[in-house]
Order: structure tokens, then sequence, then C-alpha cells
């Protein structure tokens, strides 16, 4: 059979693996793939008048790598007929049973149809070196799906690498001796105020999204200013939630408030079996311990942890904490609507600067609460 030579072919496949953190077998594949193509590419361009390439035109074909002899052949599958009229898909069965005597019609054999190295030309390289380059690219981006896959909504260890616009790209990795990955923390993902200046800082990040299909950038999106990392941070310091004495009911989480004269604030709802057992206590940790564990990692981050009740007006209360509430009145439960009746003095930390303690507790309960001060309700 003959072979278009690829002097160094083993040799290149070896470095680019390593250079990209690729299997050899990979790097094969993707060369396979774009030798596949710069062959369409040199039969196009020494196009038969006939002949129409169409999308389907070259399924028959493959491209065999010879790692041994360190080159490559174009092999084509074809159907054996009576009277040929696609010379790339047919081949007669005169011709067939010169060499192989009981061959019948109907039947299939591979034909060797390399080109010379000289018809291959300078044209069908270039193509081959822009797909092989695509293709690595493709490779690199399945290992990395399947890789972090399973990991998606998970807490990651992250170290800052560089800004790309106001996005860190960030080395992550998904389990110890595995290479490095970039990740992706943008703009609205980051916490207000912290800094990632420093090339090297390591970060717990919140691995929100991996992509599909082509993505220009990082194949990861991470976060730390999503509510999974609090619920992370809490499950790794208070062993009862670990132990599932204590389970997390909901989480409402405001890491980037509207204005900057509101600061990042968390509301953590929490519930337990054990009657001898305080959820809140639990997560809070003696001396605070446990809690202020988690604010350091968040970089100071109130945290609001209440117990959650299965009743709609006691739950409510809680969620509004620290707040004190005098009575909670469910004016439309299908909807969901709510008065929260608080003394005098305790509208304004009711409500919360710039609306935020209210804000967080609706989106804690899910329930609309409409703030109202017990001398004004009791007129009305």
């Amino acid at each position: 059979m003959s072979m278009v030579p690829l002097p160094g072919m083993n040799a290149l496949i070896e470095s680019i693996s390593k250079k990209n953190n690729l299997p050899a077998s990979s790097v094969g594949e993707a060369l396979r793939q774009a030798l596949k193509k710069g062959y369409e590419r040199y039969r196009k361009t020494y196009r038969e008048s006939d002949v129409t390439y169409d999308e389907d035109y070259f399924n028959n074909f493959e491209v065999e790598l010879d790692l041994d002899e360190e080159g490559f052949r174009v092999l084509s599958t074809k159907t054996i007929v009576e009277n040929v009229t696609t010379q790339d898909h047919e081949i007669s069965l005169t011709e067939v049973r010169e060499v192989v005597p009981q061959a019948e019609a109907g039947g299939v054999v591979v034909v060797d149809v390399t080109p010379g190295k000289s018809e291959f030309g300078r044209m069908s390289a270039i193509q081959t070196k822009q797909v092989f380059n695509q293709q690595l690219r493709d490779q690199q981006r399945k290992i990395i799906q399947e890789e972090f896959r399973e990991l998606e909504g998970t807490v990651l260890q992250a170290r800052s690498l560089r800004f790309e616009g106001r996005s860190v790209i960030m080395g992550v990795t998904s389990g110890f001796g595995q290479s490095e990955v970039e990740a992706e923390l943008p703009q609205p993902e980051q916490l207000p105020g912290e800094s990632y200046n420093r090339t090297g800082g390591v970060f717990k990040v919140f691995l929100k999204k991996v992509w599909d299909g082509a993505r220009r950038g990082p194949q990861l999106t991470v976060s730390r200013a999503d509510p999974g990392l609090v619920v992370y941070l809490f499950a790794n310091e208070v062993p009862e939630i670990e132990d599932e004495i204590v389970r997390i009911v909901a989480v409402a989480r405001e890491a980037n408030p509207p204005t900057r004269n509101v600061g990042p604030r968390t509301k953590i709802a929490v519930d337990t079996l054990e009657r001898d057992v305080d959820p809140v206590g639990a997560c809070i940790g003696a001396r605070g311990s446990r809690i202020q564990a988690v604010v350091a990692e968040l970089r100071g981050e109130k945290i609001d942890v209440i117990r959650w009740s299965p009743d709609p007006s006691t739950y409510i209360a809680n969620a509004l904490s620290p707040a004190k509430v005098v009575e909670v009145v469910l004016v439309d439960p299908d909807a969901r609507q709510s008065h929260v009746i608080v003394p005098d003095d305790q509208l304004s930390l009711a409500i919360g600067k710039e609306g935020q303690n209210v804000r967080l507790a609706a989106r804690l309960t899910g329930w609309k609460l409409d703030i109202k001060k017990v001398s004004e309700y009791k007129k009305q």
C-alpha cells in the first residue's frame, strides 16, 4: 500500500500531547481528522468536471495513520457493482474478480486511494494545519467537559491567574494530581471589594456551569457569589449538616447589592428533626466560631441563620431577624401575600438598608411581605 510520509510524526504527537495536557491518542485522532479534511481539500482543488461534492460525499473515505512508518494512507470503501457510475463510491465487479474471483455485486471492498506527496499540495497542507488546530481545541473541550461535568454544582479550589477584561481567569483542578484547567470568574460572580490581583491567590469557588459545544475562552464558569458556596462552607464547618442531623432548607443571598451603600448579605434557614439539637446554635458554633469561619472565607459578608418552620407566620417572623415582629397576617395564602406588623421603632430594621432585609426575607420564604408599623395598622 502507498503512503504519504510524515517524518517526525510520533515526536510531534508526543510534544503536542504534553504541551496541551492531552492523551497521545486524542492528538493522533485530531491529526487523522485534519488529514482527512486536507485530502478533501486536495480533491476539491482538482475537481473532476462531472462531480458534485455534497456534504456526505467523502463519508466513505478514511485516513489511516501508520505510527511505525510515520505516514498516512487514504482508504475508500467502495460498493461492488456491474456498471460503475461514481468512481469514488463504486468499483466494477470485473475489476474486483481479477483479485477475488468469488466476489459478488453488492459487496464492499476497501481501496487505497492515497495521493502522492507532491500531489497533496500546499493548499491542502494549510487546510490540514488549520483543521488540526481546531481539532485539538475540540479534543481539549471534550476532555474538560467529561472531567468536570459531574462536579458541576460543587466547590473547587482555585487560584488567580490573570485578568481578561472584567473577568478573572482562574486555574482549577478536578482532583489531586490532575492538570490545571482555566475557568472564568465573571464580574457579576465576584465579591465586591475582593482582590484578585495577586497571582496565585487561592479561593474557594462554586462551579456554576460546564459549557457545551464550542465556546471562546474557558469552558468552565465559576462563582464566588452563588448561594451554593454558602451551603458548601456551612456543610464543611458544621458536622451536624454533614451527618444530616441539621439540614439547610433555603438560602437567599445578595452578594452584589444594587448599590455600594449596602454590603453583601445572606439569610440561611435551617431545621432539624432532633428535639435536643438547636440547628441555629449548631451553625453558629461555640462563641460564633463556625459562622465566623464562613464569614472570613466570604470576606466579612453578613450572614443571618434563622430557624425554618412549617408554619408560614413563624417562618416569616424568623426570616425578618434581627427585627422583632408583633404579628404576621396571611392576607392571601394562595397568592402568598402577607402583612407583617412590627413595633414602630423596628420598621427600619425590618425593612433594612435600601430594603435589603425584607428583600432577602421574601426570597427566603417565597412570600410577598408588606411591612407595617403597629400604630398605623391599628388605625387601618
